[in-house]
């Protein structure tokens, strides 16, 4: 009787054990799917807004297409 008294006490105490752990694993998984869920927002925010900028201002395309300047022939580089 004492025997199968230990065993179930022992029994109760894993199923407690795994049910603690299962409870903790579900707390994680929601925490790093929420922080998955809000990087992706943000990511998608910024592309939107990296959008608008760029629609907004059409002379930093322009500078880009520039040929090369060479600056080499300014006062700071004069030979003496």
């Amino acid at each position: 009787m004492l025997n199968f008294q230990l065993h179930i006490v022992s029994l109760t105490i894993v199923l407690v054990s795994q049910s603690a752990i299962a409870t903790i694993l579900t707390i994680v998984l929601i925490f790093f799917a929420a922080l998955l869920c809000l990087g992706v927002r943000k990511s998608y925010l910024l592309q939107k807004e990296n959008e608008r900028l760029e629609a907004m201002n059409p002379q930093i395309e322009d500078e880009k297409d520039k040929p090369y300047k060479d600056f080499t022939q300014s006062h700071m580089y004069d030979k003496k």
